[in-house]
């Protein structure tokens, strides 16, 4: 392919991600950007070019040796659950943006501890930045078939970075506050994560069933190379030991690397994203190394003999067979994992440089000094700057150190320099007695030894034997050899340096830290960060300061950076929080603490610090003070917890009373409706009668044929009268369980047709046809004679309400797990679904006026209701498209109470 349509492509592919990120960044579409699944292919971020490209390469020439960098990540990811919810909950009180606010602000917001850190990520990250470049050069003369350019002008690559810097530039820096949430790059990102995965999946496909047979063919064919076995297996006790080691190096690094902490930390929108990280992201990682064997020895076997870079495999198989779609996908793809890689780290750096060297060293007496729009155009253009900046000089170190090297080793250095952070940011989380002055002898110790065991070496150039300082060690003295310390000869360059470097780091931090007290104020963080979950919700109330400060000079400051209106809001939001009047002229603790916070997204914890203490007057305080004030401040964070417990469980009480008071008027009301409905229907019958009664009294004179049918009316009155009572004296033994049943196996088809038996002749008479749709045999575990009086009134009332021609009527019994469903179904005028609900009320009809009161007491429904229900059953109305329908369930064998 010609570089011209490569590069069209390339350009065509950022121009994709840029509206990817512009549009991720309207509020309407935060619930596409804003989820854990999003979250967790960003941190995927971790697989760069090294794993697209370097652990092919890696499996080529060493066999399972790339295995150890996943399987590190992937041991630890279940306790994530519960330290990287501590280092979000910490981060997010603090308003923390990057790894370097994060241990400064531990160690009393050090402002030269929070330099060194930024020092070494740096040191550690450029060259890793370079290897990206190093990635997309080498990769791309490959698809195009050309030869790199020693001329900067005539470098691709060179165009490349400059892209990258911009985008990064201008969507990392869109926010003056550095802690707040980048959704654009993190979606793009998180795309990019997905696209790297799949492409390289599919090139996966294409050599294991394409180019090969399979993986038992690969394996076959791979088996006779030369030293396959040797390279294959874990080998002895050395081999595990530096697998061992590479296990913890790239532990460290899942925690330690500048962008995995933005994305997992200072991108971290809601904590129970992580639960979705926890197994999302290893089965990322297994799956990217599902085919890392097939490809490096499907490699070996094409091109045994030929001078290739094993690295390029993915490239060069499909390549050598013509496949030119299949070429460029997978440069696409390691071009993802390479930019990716790119932005989030120069974003993180940048603002490490920002707010650790460049504003507390440089520019923090003119920011003092200017106002808000000012201050906010300086922050953001010395980010933009940086980022601009930390991306160009990387491709510096690419172009004029990097091409000597291979993308593994370049890539396990930066991890064991940033791994020089892991005692001081682990015993930040875990240890009170950490202190500054440990932290920060701990992280030179250890940064030295690794200079000396590792850095000069490889920058002199790890194969040199012209070196007597690589040979013969330092002085000449052989137990200073860079890869044999004291004689510790077995371990491989990396692990080596790894190893004495945080012996030397560990020890030194934990002997200063026990030998030097920290100041009161490292002992505060301390206490803050160990015991994070009690602090989260009130974090200013731990806070310890004493001294004498000024509400309105807080507010100045805070208005430099923040502005008038969101000083105010956050002054509002503070003063509602911990109920502090609007005048109050003193400030306390918890102001100075929140003033901080506040600031520190803005210039980074020191830089706050320092700002804050210009304008108050600290006293200094023991440590014994502290260690006081701290216990008064848990125990009153424990009084208020069961305060808090007391006020929601009194609240709750309230709650229930209230629904109870609610459900005694609803019963109180319904005992009234009750009352009057039940009179309304007595008074019915017994008017009836009373009447008739008087006509046959007064009158002698009536004729036969007539007095006859007024006794006749009396009779049915009574008898009305006479079931109305029995319905409802029924439901009271029902409702008050006084109703005894007597169950017992029963065939329920024959209880059906018992049923119908005696409104046969109601039937005939209503033309009306009635189907039974089952099984001759249904057992079923009931009272015979209850039921018989559910099926009546269900069959009572589907008569009723059928049309006057064709009425139908369905029963279907039907088996369903362990109970017997019976639903009976009729053509007519159906129930209005808004009272599928109340349908089963006593006396519904009461409810019902505006259409003509049909026959019948009101009472049916609600005895069936209940009768079903003393059978462990349930009874219902079914969304019918004609009629009505009204299922009841029965069990199949004995439910004891």
């Amino acid at each position: 392919m010609s570089s011209f349509a490569l590069i069209l492509i390339l350009l065509v592919y950022l121009g994709i991600l840029f509206l990817i990120a512009h549009w991720a960044e309207k509020k309407e579409n935060i619930k596409w950007a804003n989820n854990s699944y999003v979250y967790t292919f960003s941190l995927a971020v971790y697989c760069t070019a090294w794993t697209y490209y370097g652990s092919i390469g890696v499996a080529a020439n060493s066999g399972l040796n790339y295995l150890p960098i996943y399987i590190g990540p992937i041991i630890i990811i279940p306790a994530w659950i519960i330290i990287m919810r501590k280092i979000i909950r910490i981060s997010r009180v603090n308003n923390v943006s990057s790894i370097a606010d994060f241990i400064s602000l531990r160690y009393g917001n050090s402002r030269f501890l929070g330099a060194i850190v930024t020092v070494v990520c740096l040191t550690a990250i450029l060259p890793y930045i370079a290897l990206q470049m190093k990635a997309i050069s080498e990769t791309f003369h490959i698809v195009t078939k050309t030869q790199a350019n020693s001329l900067i002008l005539f470098d691709t690559t060179t165009y490349v970075a400059i892209a990258l810097a911009l985008f990064a530039s201008y969507y990392g820096t869109r926010y003056v506050d550095a802690s707040e949430k980048r959704k654009g790059v993190i979606t793009a990102v998180a795309l990019e994560s997905i696209l790297k995965l799949f492409f390289f999946i599919l090139v996966g496909i294409y050599v294991t069933f394409f180019v090969f047979d399979g993986f038992e063919d690969i394996y076959n064919q791979a088996v006779t190379l030369e030293n396959f076995k040797e390279k294959n297996t874990i080998g002895g006790l050395e081999q595990a030991i530096n697998w061992f080691f590479l296990c913890v190096i790239a532990m460290f690094a899942i925690f330690l690397l500048p962008r995995q902490f933005h994305v997992s930390i200072v991108e971290n929108n809601r904590e129970r994203h992580l639960k979705t990280a926890i197994w999302l992201f290893p089965l990322y990682l297994l799956l990217f190394n599902l085919f890392v064997f097939p490809i490096a020895w499907g490699g070996n076997v094409l091109f045994q003999g030929e001078n290739v870079n094993a690295d390029t495999y993915s490239l060069l198989i499909p390549q050598f067979f013509e496949n030119t779609t299949m070429t460029v996908l997978v440069f696409l793809g390691g071009f993802s994992a390479a930019i990716s890689m790119i932005v989030i780290s120069s974003i993180g750096l940048s603002t490490m440089l920002s707010n650790n060297l460049l504003i507390p060293y440089t520019f923090l007496g003119k920011l003092i000094s200017e106002n808000q729009v000012s201050n906010n155009k300086t922050i953001v253009n010395i980010r933009k700057i940086g980022i601009f900046s930390l991306i160009i000089i990387a491709y510096l170190i690419y172009r004029f150190f990097a091409l000597d090297y291979s993308l593994v080793s370049i890539g396990l250095i930066s991890f064991v320099i940033i791994a020089q952070l892991a005692p001081s940011f682990f015993g930040s989380l875990f240890w009170r007695r950490g202190s500054r002055l440990g932290a920060i002898w701990g992280i030179i110790i250890g940064f030295s030894i690794c200079l000396f065991s590792l850095l000069i070496p490889y920058a002199i150039g790890i194969t040199s034997t012209s070196s007597s300082f690589i040979t013969n060690g330092l002085f000449e003295i052989a137990l200073l050899k860079p890869f044999s310390l004291f004689g510790l000869d077995y371990l491989a360059p990396v692990q080596h340096a790894f190893f004495w470097s945080m012996l030397g780091n560990t020890l030194t931090y934990f002997a200063v830290s026990v030998s030097f007290k920290g100041n009161y104020r490292e002992r505060n963080y301390a206490e803050m960060y160990v015991d994070i979950d009690k602090y989260s919700n009130n974090h200013e109330n731990a806070f310890v300061w004493k001294g004498t400060a000024y509400t309105s000079d807080i507010e100045k400051v805070l208005v430099k950076f923040l502005g008038e209106e969101r000083t105010k809001r956050a002054m509002n939001i503070f003063n509602v929080k911990y109920n502090v009047a609007k005048d109050q002229e003193l400030a306390d603790a918890r102001l100075v603490k929140f003033a901080e916070n506040l600031l520190t997204g803005h210039i980074g914890t020191a830089s706050a610090r320092i700002l804050i203490s210009s304008v108050v007057k600290e006293e200094k305080i023991t440590l014994p003070e502290v260690l006081k004030i701290l216990e008064e401040s848990k125990e009153n964070i424990t009084i208020n917890k069961k305060l808090t417990e007391t006020s929601n469980q009194l609240q709750k009480i309230t709650s229930e009373l209230q629904k109870a008071n609610e459900t005694l008027v609803r019963k109180d009301v319904q005992k009234d409706e009750f009352l009057d409905t039940v009179t309304h229907e007595l008074r019915t019958p017994i008017t009836a009668i009373r009447a008739a009664s008087e006509i046959l009294h007064d009158d002698d004179e009536i004729p036969e044929e007539l007095r006859k049918q007024f006794l006749q009316n009396i009779i049915s009155e009574s008898d009305r009268l006479n079931r109305l009572i029995d319905k409802i004296l029924d439901l009271e033994k029902f409702e008050t369980g006084k109703q005894t049943l007597y169950p017992s196996q029963n065939n329920l088809i024959a209880t059906i047709e018992n049923s119908i038996e005696p409104l046969q002749q109601l039937i005939k008479n209503r033309n009306i046809s009635v189907y039974v749709e089952s099984k001759d045999t249904v057992l079923a575990y009931f009272d015979n004679d209850r039921i018989v009086q559910v099926v009546t009134n269900l069959l009572s009332n589907a008569i009723k309400f059928c049309p006057e021609t064709d009425g139908l009527i369905t029963i279907q019994v039907k088996k369903k797990d362990d109970f017997i469903e019976t639903s009976v179904q009729d053509n007519g005028k159906g129930i209005n679904p808004n009272d599928f609900d109340v349908i089963f009320d006593k006396f519904y009809q009461a409810s019902n006026q505006n259409f003509k009161k049909p026959v019948g007491s009101g009472l049916g429904l609600a005895i069936c209701k209940q009768i079903i229900e003393h059978h462990k059953g349930k009874i219902w109305v079914e969304p019918s498209v004609k009629g009505a329908c009204i299922v009841f369930t029965l069990p199949i064998k004995n439910i004891e109470n």
